[in-house]
């Protein structure tokens, strides 16, 4: 892991030279989330348990880390939360540079490594696919159930898609187990983004699904309730009461959401999640003990989740 963040160091070494710039991108790398290393773990696990022996497997697993907080920066200057982010302490012109450093960061990585042309394109598509998503999720296009599992499965199964692939590149594993990790990085794309929606839903502040007007998995089954009692949520996405009105009924509106159901059927969801990628994660030709690890790093804390739901 410091071989990674030894690596994630030198390139904004190699590549910036303001200082004032180097401790803010710094800053970035030093972010709890960033810091965990969650995404490079996934890279290195993936990459073992194919039977990889890359040399330059750190180097790759610092670029996935790179490459999911570019879009994790930009995703907190669109939904303007996360207050208590280093890029969020700053103005935006100053965010804005720090995106466009850890892009030519990771360019001239790949760059350095000799990617080939097949790995360039493959990264951009999977990349693209998320920029895609995130898109329908900003311009809240998403109306129905169907709309908002695509546009899931686009935005956050495609970060575990890239993590996946930074693994499997050059192990020379079989197509079928390419299409394998894709699937279960979708299906675990949904399960991590459930659960934000879970816990954005029943709070009443900057991060609150509901004040925004977006649709999310739980947020679409109160939506479709036909009873009287959700005409305040129905009539606040309608444009018909304001934000402020709505604010007023948050005690009653917080009732509504434990009476619903909706929380139950997002669990239930995650559950099938959870059974789906558990059939792919079996059928994985992969080497022990890192096909295990890997079960555990993708989606190892809601199995005991899916197996409570599964029982109730």
């Amino acid at each position: 892991m410091q071989d990674i963040q030894q690596h994630m160091a030198r390139m904004i070494d190699d590549y910036m030279f303001d200082e004032d710039l180097k401790i803010l991108l710094k800053s970035c790398l030093s972010d709890s989330e960033t810091s965990s290393l969650s995404w490079s773990k996934v890279t290195l696990c993936t990459h073992a348990m194919l039977g990889g022996n890359s040399p330059d497997i750190h180097r790759r697993a610092a670029l996935t880390e790179l490459v999911v907080l570019i879009l994790d920066i930009i995703d907190d200057m669109q939904d303007q939360d996360s207050d208590s982010k280093p890029w969020m302490r700053v103005d935006t012109a100053s965010a804005l540079n720090a995106v466009l450093a850890l892009i030519m960061g990771v360019v001239g990585e790949l760059g350095r490594l000799n990617a080939s042309g097949a790995m360039l394109v493959e990264i951009s598509k999977i990349v693209a696919r998320s920029i895609n998503g995130q898109h329908k999720d900003v311009t809240n296009v998403v109306s129905t159930v169907d709309d908002y599992l695509w546009m899931t499965q686009e935005k956050s199964g495609s970060l575990f898609r890239l993590a996946c692939f930074m693994g499997y590149t050059h192990t020379g594993c079989a197509e079928q187990t390419v299409e394998q990790l894709h699937q279960l990085a979708d299906c675990v794309g949904l399960l991590h983004q459930i659960q934000n929606d879970v816990r954005d839903l029943v709070r009443y502040d900057e991060k609150s699904d509901l004040m925004a007007q977006k649709r999310t998995l739980p947020i679409l089954y109160l939506l479709s309730m036909e009873e009287e009692s959700f005409s305040p949520v129905k009539a606040y996405y309608k444009g018909e009461i304001t934000a402020e009105r709505f604010a007023e009924k948050e005690d009653e509106v917080k009732a509504l959401i434990e009476d619903s159901g909706c929380l139950e059927y997002a669990r239930i969801v995650q559950t099938v999640c959870v059974q789906k990628a558990e059939e792919l994660w079996g059928e994985l030709q992969a080497l022990s003990p890192w096909k295990e690890e890997f079960r555990m790093l993708m989606y190892g804390d809601f199995i005991k989740m899916g197996i409570e739901v599964e029982q109730a």
